[in-house]
């Protein structure tokens, strides 16, 4: 099967795009806060590691997962991700509270609270079986490599960065996670009414 590059190249920024290290570092910022550079590289690797497996997992076998493990549509899915993603947005713009629970450092299994929620999530894996059906399993994995790839090389750019801001021009740093946040709940609200449509047109397809 020759691999359409086109479809290639829009997994790979898709998934690039949800696996975002500038949105994932808001979320994140307890975490890059209070470890220091070595155990954050480690948490992220492992974190990343853990959601590889269940990407490949989701792009190999796509919709069946859906339908014979967990005994429901696909599209149902992407409907009730959406409105989860929009829950989480509107709270995010409108400043009520914080979008997720907030990392506890000194837990054991903090690689992998890392890849779910903040990894693994509605978005990312609907992207990913959406990738294995328009590239094949074998280009979807390879999309799903390279872009987790980026965002672990990016993360622990960030918190290079960070560390680096922190101790110089904090108040850059505060400035820097209310605009991130302000862009995140307005690409989280987006992407979260574009999930419900897809998935309601999907629908409609099949009446």
């Amino acid at each position: 099967m020759e691999l359409n590059w086109d479809q290639f190249i829009n997994s790979f920024l898709l998934l690039l795009v949800l696996i975002n290290p500038f949105i994932m570092s808001i979320y994140l910022l307890d975490l890059i806060k209070r470890v220091e550079l070595r155990v954050f590289s480690q948490l992220i690797v492992r974190a990343f590691l853990i959601s590889l497996v269940v990407f490949l997992v989701f792009a190999w076998f796509g919709e069946r997962v859906f339908e014979s493990v967990f005994q429901v549509r696909f599209l149902a899915f992407m409907i009730f991700g959406g409105i989860t993603f929009l829950i989480v947005g509107i709270r995010l713009i409108l400043g009520i509270g914080p979008p997720v629970e907030t990392m506890k450092t000194q837990s054991s299994e903090v690689a992998g609270a890392i890849a779910m929620p903040f990894v693994v999530g509605p978005g990312t894996i609907s992207a990913c079986v959406i990738a294995g059906s328009s590239v094949g399993a074998p280009g979807a994995s390879l999309a799903i490599v390279l872009a987790m790839s980026v965002s672990v090389g990016s993360m622990i750019l960030l918190k290079i960065l960070h560390d680096w801001v922190q101790t110089r021009h904090e108040r850059y740093v505060e400035r820097y996670v209310e605009i991130a946040g302000r862009l995140t709940a307005l690409f989280t609200g987006s992407f979260a009414v574009d999930m419900i449509l897809k998935g309601v047109e999907r629908w409609r397809e099949l009446l």
